[in-house]
């Protein structure tokens, strides 16, 4: 059965998601033949020349990552807000690289939306103060200090940082929570095929004064992830949505770029407090890379954080040359990829790993598997919105919530939810 839509849909799904149109068809099965190729019956689907069935429609919504509900408009939406783009180099990424990332951005946007709604209909709800309470110009000294305070974290007290960087991480990351942050750490679109590279972007923050988000990519690199944290915590205090990238080590000429080295700033100075990282390193030449690399792993397993973040504040502070600190870099970078192959390589040939319960809790975090565990207890949201909150399908829904409340993952909240507002159709589009 053919459905009657307005063409300019088609073009905009397309092009939002970063197909060109040879690519689209070859993703949305459409195969040659002896009239026209797979391209053409595309472009013809386009042009109004011919209807989309209602499979290919379904399939459209598929391969593009958009509601089924967005082909029945009559007309393509604004450009939604993405906030603003903190990456350095933007258009660097290709035109498939950033779709993905509008993609995975308009289905967390959503995510959080809904969860504001059952947030906001609690009774004894109280929201974060902190969500844009603070400028630039307060210095970045003031704003880790508020920061540290709001986490209950003393970020100057090495005797803390017992551990690796992961374990530091899951620290701060529960601290973040409990102050009123969803952190969640998500790298693709629902499957491997989707992934999202950490050069195309780092972290993002949605800084909504009732529910705060931050995303950090799955894929970069794990002793990184407190770095991220921190940064994309410090747009949260300055009331900053938007997608942060890598660190870039040309001189701010844009506002925007001020701001991400400010941030930057706030994130080194909140793991490696001034003046007191260093202070058992002897000095050495700004140029000699070697030194720099015995002070670099001294510092990072001391104060348990990552060699390029040891790295970047040494480069900060002046105790590293911008030369010395990109050799540094690409060689920590390339060490990284090299060992992300060979752990996929192993992972290939022994199959193993957590369970899919695991990690993907570990992705959700705990604070929003909490807000939706206990709404659904209550019974203020079907297992629909539960699996719409969670990204999962509604029939997995009930064995993870068994893993949730058999594993000691559950922490009990009183939640009084308003069920219209959460069971309805929600399908906006950005």
């Amino acid at each position: 059965m053919r459905v009657d839509v307005n063409p300019e849909i088609l073009v905009w799904a397309r092009e939002s998601a970063g197909f060109d149109a040879g690519e689209a068809a070859q993703k949305l099965g459409l195969h040659d033949s002896s009239l026209s190729s797979a391209k053409e019956k595309l472009e013809a689907l386009e042009a109004g020349k011919q209807q989309p069935t209602q499979m290919q429609l379904a399939t459209c919504a598929r391969v593009y990552k958009r509601p089924l509900t967005a082909f029945y408009l009559a007309e393509p939406p604004k450009t939604g807000q993405r906030g603003q783009d903190f990456r350095q180099t933007p258009n660097a990424r290709s035109p498939r690289e950033n779709g993905m990332l509008d993609a995975l951005l308009r289905d967390v946007k959503a995510r959080q939306e809904l969860l504001r709604d059952i947030l906001l209909d609690e009774d004894d709800f109280k929201a974060p103060d902190f969500v844009g309470s603070a400028t630039p110009g307060l210095g970045v000294g003031k704003l880790v200090q508020r920061v540290a305070d709001t986490l209950g974290f003393d970020h100057t007290d090495v005797s803390q940082r017992k551990g690796d960087p992961q374990k530091l991480f899951a620290r701060l990351r529960q601290a973040a929570e409990e102050a009123g942050v969803f952190v969640l750490v998500l790298g693709d679109l629902g499957h491997h095929t989707s992934a999202i590279g950490a050069d195309v972007f780092r972290g993002f923050a949605i800084a909504d004064p009732v529910a705060p988000f931050v995303v950090i990519n799955a894929h970069d690199a794990r002793p990184a992830r407190a770095f991220t944290l921190i940064h994309e915590l410090a747009h949260i205090w300055l009331g900053q949505t938007g997608v942060s990238g890598k660190i870039s080590t040309a001189l701010p000429k844009t506002e925007t770029a001020r701001v991400e080295r400010f941030c930057n700033d706030v994130a080194g100075a909140f793991l490696l407090p001034d003046g007191q990282f260093t202070g058992a390193v002897d000095r050495f030449n700004p140029d000699d890379i070697e030194a720099a690399c015995a002070c670099i792993d001294h510092v990072a397993r001391q104060w348990a954080v990552s060699e390029p973040m040891v790295a970047y504040r040494l480069y900060r502070t002046g105790a590293l040359s911008a030369v010395a600190y990109q050799t540094l870099r690409d060689d920590y970078h390339q060490r990284w990829a090299d060992k992300v192959k060979k752990e996929k390589a192993r992972k290939k040939e022994n199959e193993g790993g957590p369970s899919w319960h695991v990690t993907r809790h570990h992705s959700l975090g705990q604070a929003l598997v909490d807000v939706v565990h206990c709404a659904f207890q209550d019974r203020n949201i079907t297992y629909t919105a539960a699996a719409r909150l969670l990204d999962m399908k509604a029939s997995t829904v009930p064995r993870f919530f068994d893993f949730v409340e058999n594993n000691g993952h559950h922490r009990p909240r009183a939640l009084t939810v308003n069920t219209f507002s959460v069971q309805t159709e929600f399908c906006k589009v950005y």
